[in-house]
Order: structure tokens, then sequence, then C-alpha cells
């Protein structure tokens, strides 16, 4: 209730937002009041009325996580397809030859997609969800019912990809299907700044550095500049795309972006990964990374996906360390935030040859306060008087959380998500004792599987080779004769 004032006792440690240093920091055995939506007293004892107390000793309290980048209406569906599946001719990624193969759900699909990617999300502690997909009916209400803070970020672009032999890769354009898909997302993220929940918004996503024009790419600027938003736009993120930007203006995608007035602080780059200076590209004449900590951009790293693909940023300690504000996402599947901040350091450490390179302080600090940063709301991402009341709490007496001497690391690098036992967003509970509270989480995933099932009836037809989907992405072991 929006007057009800609910406090947590005692809690053990309580990851707090310390405003003049800014820093999280533990706090021990203190108290966290919030009523209704905001955070009243983090720390020491609360002295003011209560209508409800949580006993929270042997408990942690952690800021909500921030998902800056994830597309949930489709992504859960790829279970089982695309872990070890990349295109060897098409620098490892699956993104042009296999994606737009198995990715073809029905409404039913992209909502029991969207409510299994919520059910991991809130279970891994993420309050926040930017949601990049395609525009549908009732997305933002969908969103609200399952009680996470949602921003809609829906997504247009100028041209399709395709390839037709698994080496190259073609684009056919459609410049004014362009333009009205952008109308429409702008339609979409001016009613979800109205949604009755309080809890939906909306920002641009133009899908691909190599899918826009650049007028279109101007104009989604021009509006998102036009409501104080940053808007949002994968570039960087694989050899192909690099190598079609640089044929078409002898740029790197950095450069070009650069000169056409798109790099700068309204935009976030989703994923930001292949800078001239990265181990897999031979580009000497650019200063990518000089150019993009200049410019004020922002960085979407999303490390699960591309580590499955043997790919990996270069590095998030690095970045973080010249002043480029990054935030985490899952991107792709499973949408789990946990996972996110292990492999951001351990990929990061492995490009560097460094234990030092990405630390668990970079990658929380990217998840929390940084990602809220991105969305320029500083009342998301950390524990701190005025701050929305958006946190989970985290049994340290959990087996894989002890010994609790060090409670993050605990939690990044030995127990994950097992450990979060409740979420709040909003000031409402949303997660208790580990299960989602408005999900049907079997009904979507039945939902799900049927969907995949459907899917995958038609994908050889779709595939260039006519393959069928068991050689595109073949079982780990062989079906046994009987």
């Amino acid at each position: 209730m929006a007057d009800q004032t609910t406090v947590i006792r005692n809690a053990g440690r309580i990851l707090a937002w310390n405003a003049d240093r800014k820093t999280h920091e533990y706090l021990t055995d203190g108290d966290l009041a919030f009523r209704g939506n905001a955070i009243l007293q983090v720390g020491g004892r609360y002295e003011g009325k209560a209508d409800r107390e949580v006993d929270g000793r042997g408990k942690m309290l952690l800021p909500g996580l921030v998902n800056v980048h994830s597309h949930p209406s489709s992504e859960p569906g790829n279970k089982g397809l695309l872990e070890e599946l990349g295109s060897p001719g098409l620098g490892q990624s699956s993104l042009y030859e296999f994606m737009p193969i198995f990715l073809r759900f029905g409404p039913e699909g992209v909502r029991a997609a969207q409510q299994v990617a919520m059910a991991e999300l809130l279970q891994s502690g993420v309050t926040t969800i930017c949601d990049l997909s395609l525009p549908r009916p009732g997305w933002a209400d969908d969103l609200a019912a399952t009680g996470i803070r949602a921003v809609l970020c829906p997504m247009f672009r100028s041209a399709s990809w395709r390839t037709d032999d698994g080496h190259s890769v073609s684009y056919q354009w459609d410049e004014k299907a362009g333009e009205k898909a952008m109308q429409t997302a702008l339609e979409t993220i001016d009613r979800a700044a109205q949604h009755q929940s309080g809890r939906v918004s909306g920002i641009l996503a133009p899908s691909q550095i190599d899918t826009c024009t650049e007028g279109l790419l101007k104009d989604a600027l021009a509006e998102g500049r036009k409501r104080g938003q940053a808007i949002q736009l994968h570039a960087a993120q694989s050899l192909v795309e690099f190598g079609e930007i640089t044929r078409r203006h002898g740029r790197t995608p950095i450069e070009w972006l650069d000169s056409i007035g798109l790099l700068g602080p309204d935009l976030v780059i989703a994923h930001g990964i292949f800078l001239n200076d990265h181990p897999w590209i031979q580009w000497p004449h650019a200063d990518d990374f000089a150019r993009l900590r200049a410019s004020g951009a922002q960085v979407a790293h999303c490390p699960v996906v591309f580590a499955r693909r043997g790919i990996a940023l270069n590095t998030l300690g690095r970045y973080r360390a010249a002043g480029i504000t990054c935030g985490i996402g899952t991107d792709t599947f499973p949408h789990n935030m946990i996972d996110e901040l292990r492999t951001a350091c351990y990929a990061g450490r492995i490009v560097a040859g460094n234990f030092k390179a990405v630390s668990t302080e970079d990658a929380f600090t990217a998840a929390t306060v940084g990602g809220a940063t991105i969305l320029r709301r500083p009342d998301l991402g950390r524990l701190a008087v005025g701050a929305k009341a958006d946190f989970s709490i985290v049994d340290l007496k959990h087996p894989y959380m002890r010994p609790a001497r060090e409670p993050l690391r605990s939690l990044v690098y030995s127990a994950g998500e097992r450990a979060i036992r409740d979420v709040f967003v909003d000031g409402e509970q949303v997660v208790r004792d580990g299960k989602v509270l408005k999900i049907d989480v079997e009904a979507a995933l039945s939902a799900l599987e049927e969907a995949q099932a459907k899917s995958l009836e038609g994908a050889p037809g779709r595939d260039w080779a006519k393959r069928p989907v068991d050689r595109m992405s073949p079982p780990v072991f062989p079906q046994a004769q009987q």
C-alpha cells in the first residue's frame, strides 16, 4: 500500500550507496525502511512507525540490478539451439545465418518467451529491464503484470540482412518502411510513459548500425533528445558489421558514428566490442578507444552470449577505468544477471591475461548505478534514501554462500541466483522464497516449448542450404537406436 511502511530489521549486511564517495559500501546489522515505493532509511535503527516488520538476520540486502540490454520476446526460445552454434564463415556469429531461421514466433510464443525471461530475471535480482523487441499490442501491459520495472525499447531499421551462402551477407533496403517503423516506435514509447503502473517507460532503439540509414539514425537521436533520453544502437558487435561499415565508409563503426554526429552522451552502444584495437581487428589507423572515451557515449555490455562464441570485450575494467559509463545486459539466454556478472569478470581477465583486469566491483557497479546512469534514473540501482524500493534479499546462510566472509563474491562466484530468496520492485514483493509471484512459469514454459517446436518445423525451408534442424544444430550426443 502507498502509505504503508515496511522495515527489514537487523539485516546482516546491507549494500548501501554512499553518495559522497560514489560507491556501494557494506553496512552491518542495520535496518532498511521504505514507505510505499520509496526508501526512508538505510542502516542504523529505524525508530518510526512500521506497519510491517521483516526479520533480516542472516540476510544481505542488495540494490535491484538494472538490465540495460535484453531480447526477452524471442531469445528464451533459442535454448538448446544456439549454445554451440555460430557461422565459421561469418566471424563466428550466429546473427546472420541462424537467428533469422529459428526466431519465428507467433503472438503466443512471444508472450511465453517474455514471461519465461521475466521470471529468470526477477529470480536473479533484476528489478529493471530494457526490453529491445518489436512493438506489439499489449506489450507494456504484459511486462507490467509481471511486477518488473520495464523500459520498452522498440526496434526499427531500414534494412534486413540475409546470407545465401553462409559466408557473405546481403542487405535488403526499404527506407520508407524504416521511417514508418520509427513512427510506431515513437508512439509506443510515448504511450509507455503514461502507463498506469508507473513502472513502464520507453526509449528509442534503432536496431543495428549496418541496417539503419544515416538519416534514420539522426532522426532517432533528435527525437530522443526531445524527450531527454538516450537512444540505444547495436554497434561494434561483429566482424561482419566492422567489415561492412569500413567497406561502405572507409571508417570504423566508431569513427563513422562520430562523423555523423551520433557518437556522444545521448548514445548507448550495444555491445561496443570490436574497436580497432580489439585483438581480432587489424586496423591500426584509428583510435576508437580514445574517440569513445572523449565522446561520452555509453556501452551496454553483454558478456555471456559473446563468450559462448569465443568473443569478449577488451575489457569492462579498461572501459570503466577510462570513465566510459557501462551497464550490463543479458541480451539472449539465460536471462540471469548473476551469470553475466561472473562472466564479465572471467572473460575480461582471460582477454587481458590479468586477474585484475575486471573486478567484482566493476561488474556490480555496472549492473546497478551504471545501468541507472544510462537510463538517467538516479533513483535506481542503489539503496539510498529517496531511491525506489527496488532490492533483493540474499540468504547468507545458503550453503553456497558460506563462508560468507565477502558475501558479494560468494554470491557472484559461488551461489549465483540460488541464494536470492526475495525480490521487491517499487516496494512490492515479486519473488518470495525464490518463487516468482506474478507469473505462471509452468504455463509459460509449456507454451514456449510448443512455440519453439512449431517454429522449427519451418526452419529448413528458411535456411539457404535447406538443412534439417538436427544438421544445423546437432544434439550433443546422437539419438540411440532401440
